[in-house]
């Protein structure tokens, strides 16, 4: 699943690409596109027509497009391999196309004698999906106002952050993927946090001082940050940004993937451990397992 960083990325080429344009025709090509949008595809596209897109926004893995003067957003779930692809109206359809957003040409379209572009929904999987929503009064769509805020938002809480780790009775890395807690962070930011932080994976929350947990946080952001400069992580075509290009952050990662292969930190090799439907990479001798678990 893409995290923070990797959403960031398509955010941010929506933000360039897309803002200020208004939305000349809609297509949904495949039903599952718009499971979320209960009135179904054709509502979707006929609600979406002549809509002023604003500047794409994003809470931790969740990604949107407010509408201009409507206090709907257009959030874009997506998913295992949901794309958001930014190509000229001319360019030949993807295999996975799902959605076509099309839009009225722009000066500089016009200026050129260019074809238009248009925003397109590419998703192998069909696990992703577009949907209207309406806003909170902070902006959000109201189906996500209970996602956390992220470590990247300078409105983070970190006195709260750690309050609600010290008060649940729970694991370290539990609390960083329960995004009612914290968003934006995923398997593999987790276990690089970790990693950095000396911590295992389960460590009971509540033994974490206010200097460790604020430890961990700074390595979390820090991580993601560089992440995002090489256009976050892409272990296959799938994740890519609106431009269709990878991210190259797997080849700067110390924990996630790495199992046998020797910390860089200590030389021992990694380990990979079975956790929720999902894996751990950690090192044993500079992430060693607390004594009881929690």
């Amino acid at each position: 699943m893409p995290e923070l960083p990797e959403v960031e990325v398509v955010r941010r080429g929506l933000e360039r690409w897309v803002a200020g344009r208004t939305v000349a025709e809609v297509e949904v090509l495949h039903p599952r596109a718009v499971r979320r949008h209960p009135a179904g595809g054709a509502d979707f596209a006929a609600r979406l027509k002549g809509q002023r897109f604003e500047v794409a926004r994003r809470r931790g893995k969740y990604l949107w497009l407010p509408l201009a003067e409507t206090g709907t957003s257009v959030l874009g779930h997506l998913g295992m391999s949901g794309q958001l692809l930014v190509q000229p109206e001319d360019a030949a359809d993807e295999k996975h196309l799902r959605i076509r957003i099309r839009f009225t040409a722009s000066d500089s379209d016009c200026a050129a004698g260019t074809a238009g572009t248009e925003l397109r929904f590419v998703d192998q999987r069909t696990f992703g999906g577009l949907s209207l929503h309406d806003q909170t009064p902070d902006g959000l769509p109201d189906v996500i106002a209970h996602i956390a805020r992220d470590p990247l938002d300078p409105a983070f809480d970190e006195a709260a952050f750690h309050r609600a780790l010290r008060l649940r009775r729970t694991t370290v890395k539990r609390a960083l993927l329960d995004q009612s807690l914290i968003s934006g962070v995923g398997n593999i930011y987790a276990d690089e946090a970790l990693w950095r932080s000396r911590l295992h994976y389960d460590r009971p929350t509540a033994t974490l001082t206010r200097p460790r947990s604020a430890e961990l946080l700074g390595h979390a952001r820090d991580v993601m940050n560089e992440a995002l400069a090489v256009g976050g992580t892409s272990f296959d075509s799938l994740y890519v940004n609106v431009n269709g290009e990878s991210g190259y952050f797997d080849r700067s990662l110390d924990a996630y993937g790495r199992e046998g292969e020797p910390c860089h930190r200590c030389g021992t090799p990694m380990r990979r451990r079975p956790w929720m439907n999902r894996s751990s990479y950690f090192c044993p001798r500079c992430q060693r397992p607390p004594r009881t678990s929690a």
